[in-house]
């Protein structure tokens, strides 16, 4: 699912989170008796949008199979990603998604995520 997820990683990329000293961790969906979809979440000092003098619960990646989606599955693991960061002290969660990926912006937003900034990024070869 990982793979599926971030189809430009490396192999070696995809098995653990990213290296952090702020706690962080994934929960998993099961359904017809294999997984269904994960949701990686961890701290963040900061985010994008989200007062600056506490950290930040932060989705780090999130996947359902297209093949159970629309059944709930992934509200599941945004909720539990949720209530992991409220234990953590959290007063807010961020996200983040790319901006043609209109599906999952929709799904965000369907779980009550608002927009809060929008980044073209831009680079150029010497």
């Amino acid at each position: 699912m990982r793979s599926a997820l971030w189809s430009d990683a490396a192999a070696d990329e995809l098995g653990q989170l990213d290296a952090s000293t702020l706690p962080q961790t994934t929960f998993v969906a099961e359904g017809d008796g294999s997984l269904a979809g994960f949701v990686d979440v961890g701290l963040r000092s900061h985010a994008d949008g989200c007062d600056s003098s506490h950290a930040v619960g932060f989705i780090e990646g999130w996947y359902v199979k297209e093949s159970v989606r629309a059944q709930g599955i992934g509200r599941q693991l945004i909720v539990a990603a949720e209530k992991w960061a409220r234990k953590q002290g959290c007063k807010e969660m961020a996200s983040d998604t790319w901006i043609a990926n209109e599906p999952s912006q929709r799904a965000h937003e369907a779980l009550g995520y608002e927009v809060v900034d929008r980044c073209v990024h831009y680079r150029k070869p010497l």
